[in-house]
């Protein structure tokens, strides 16, 4: 429903600021550049969805491999101690406990094939012991926000569109979205834990998160007493070390699983192909609308708004022409997807633009489009503060993603 409304607001927007420069400005090209601007877009956006296609089989076929080789259930037995501490009104024993852990595990790995159907089985699960079937449950709103905080190890189609639109380097942005992605999980869970007064301090979630943070804080230290030159280059090397190494790890559990290694992929791909050509009238629409929007003058409005009010408070203004995907990601994945593309193919995916547009688009996820269809599912009208919890997660993670940005690219 949200993006339905804003991609009415880009037309309408888009009008009537074109009718303002030709009325009042005399700007006579602005209508036929508009004109122009939709059909330029829309063959962008399908020459993009085409060119997504190899790149996107080959990784769905890599996630399919670790899907069967037992991934998504070892991420379960690792970090379910933590879960347990976190959803204290389910107790050790709630059957939803399976599904929490295979969701956030598989969400983590970027495996939204199997991410939303054992989300929605986790609501369904916590709903069936929820003692007011119309208001979100304690646990309810950890969960989703834990799901709107977007904890992503693997940004798996961010880089495959990287690669599509020629970064040098697609995965480049690897630590800088795994560093904002955590900051935004770690406010998300911190603000929910407040309002449920969850004792943070408590060992098992102290060791937890501790331990964590003193991981993020060691690579935050080590890049930030490099110049820029080596950051990238021991970013870059880190960056598909560690890809690469995934690679080996998800073959080498389906072969001790005795998994047909080939076969999985194949299966995987074939999944990978019908996405990219799935996403083609999506992608379309949405740069359709961004081009006319564009054309029009009124993104250049918006940005040097914000490039002014920024200049005002004293802060370095580059990062600017990417706020649109920061603007337009607690409200549509798509729309801040067709933002990404958008400022990729404008301004160059390794452009420092296109990298922070990247990483925002990594940071945290949709949070009413989830509150929507999770809570949707089983009747919840009442979400009491998953929307507060949701957007201070969203805040935050954009906040880290433009920090992180600015140090391992500016």
């Amino acid at each position: 429903m949200a993006l339905n409304y804003i991609w009415i607001f880009f037309f309408l927007a888009a009008f009537l600021i074109g009718l303002i420069r030709l009325l009042f400005f005399g700007d006579v090209e602005v209508f036929p550049n508009m004109v122009n601007e939709t059909f330029d877009m829309a063959k962008t956006g399908f020459e993009i969805s085409l060119g997504l296609t190899g790149v996107l089989t080959l990784w769905m076929g890599i996630m399919r491999i670790g899907e069967k080789g037992g991934i998504v259930n070892i991420f379960s037995r690792v970090i379910g101690p933590f879960f347990n501490k976190l959803f204290p009104e389910l107790g050790k024993t709630h059957p939803a406990y399976g599904s929490i852990m295979m969701n956030i595990a598989a969400n983590m790995l970027n495996l939204d094939n199997a991410a939303t159907p054992t989300g929605l089985q986790a609501m369904k699960e916590m709903q069936a012991t929820n003692p007011d079937k119309k208001v979100a449950s304690n646990a309810q709103i950890m969960f989703l926000v834990l799901n709107t905080s977007g904890l992503t190890l693997l940004p798996i189609s961010i880089m495959v569109y990287r690669a599509q639109l020629g970064a040098v380097n697609p995965s480049d942005i690897f630590i800088p979205i795994l560093l904002a992605t955590y900051f935004s999980t770690l406010a998300g869970l911190i603000s929910v834990a407040i309002y449920q007064k969850i004792n943070l301090l408590d060992k098992v979630i102290l060791s937890y998160l501790g331990g964590l943070t003193l991981v993020i804080a060691g690579i935050i230290w080590y890049f930030s007493g490099l110049d820029k030159e080596t950051v990238t280059q021991v970013s870059n090397l880190a960056s598909n070390f560690i890809l690469f190494s995934v690679i080996i790890a998800f073959i080498v559990l389906a072969v001790l699983k005795k998994v047909n290694v080939y076969e999985s992929f194949i299966d995987g791909a074939k999944d990978g192909f019908k996405t990219a050509v799935k996403i083609i009238p999506y992608l379309v629409a949405i740069l359709v609308a961004i081009g006319a929007f564009r054309a029009s003058g009124a993104m250049e409005w918006l940005i040097s708004g914000f490039t002014w009010l920024f200049e005002q408070a004293g802060i370095n203004t580059d990062f600017t022409p990417a706020l649109p995907t920061a603007l337009m990601k607690p409200l549509s994945g798509s729309g801040a997807r067709g933002m990404m593309v958008d400022a990729m193919s404008t301004h160059g995916a390794d452009s420092f633009v296109g990298r922070v547009a990247s990483t925002v688009q990594g940071a945290t996820d949709t949070t009413f489009y989830i509150l929507a269809v999770y809570f949707g599912s089983v009747g919840i009208k009442n979400t009491r503060y998953a929307v507060v919890c949701g957007l201070i997660a969203d805040f935050t993670g954009i906040i880290a993603a433009i920090f992180m940005a600015y140090l391992f690219f500016h």
